[in-house]
């Protein structure tokens, strides 16, 4: 018997386009899987800095014993700022309302002193949710020194005590989460 050594030896063309073809029915299906994703890691990044930041101004009406509130959509959509309240619940400051409230210029992170008389000392930054989330539900949520939530009316003067659950929902599509504040302070996600 002789032995004989096989020179050809690879693929061949039905072979290739077979593995092609499996190759591309896997990439058609786990395509769509990765952006369902990496929305559902944006939409649940986007409720965490919320929640977080409820709880940050929550703490701070609490230990600096001032009103702090949370305005969303503010600056711009898909903003959002922590500011102290000028003023007093019932007769806020005009300039607590004024459309340039949220702006970095006017009422600069951190403050431009901290002197007591001069208000506001304790606005926070700008924050922002990611890009590609929105808010599709929100109020301004006021929290006092005591830790309670509060509603803020239109005209910039404090609601009331919050009777249910006041919800800001960040959407992705068709996604969405929620964070929600009750009338006692607290703050979850669903």
């Amino acid at each position: 018997m002789r032995n004989t050594l096989r020179l050809d030896a690879g693929f061949t063309l039905v072979e290739v386009l077979i593995a092609l073809m499996m190759f591309a029915t896997l990439a058609a299906i786990t395509v769509p899987l990765f952006k369902d994703f990496n929305d559902a890691i944006a939409l649940g990044q986007s409720q965490r800095l919320v929640q977080t930041e409820l709880q940050r101004a929550r703490m701070g009406a609490v230990t600096t014993n001032h009103i702090l509130r949370v305005r969303f959509n503010c600056p711009a959509a898909g903003q959002f700022r922590t500011v102290e309240l000028i003023g007093t619940p019932t007769v806020p400051a005009a300039a607590d309302s004024a459309a340039n409230r949220c702006s970095t210029t006017a009422y600069p992170f951190p403050a431009a002193d901290n002197n007591v008389v001069t208000l506001p000392n304790l606005d926070g930054p700008v924050m922002r949710i990611d890009s590609k989330t929105s808010f599709t539900a929100s109020q301004t949520i006021e929290f006092r020194p005591t830790g309670i939530a509060y509603s803020v009316n239109a005209n910039g003067t404090s609601g009331t005590m919050l009777a249910g659950d006041a919800a800001i929902t960040i959407a992705k599509g068709p996604h969405n989460k929620t964070v929600t504040v009750n009338a006692l302070g607290k703050i979850s996600s669903q």
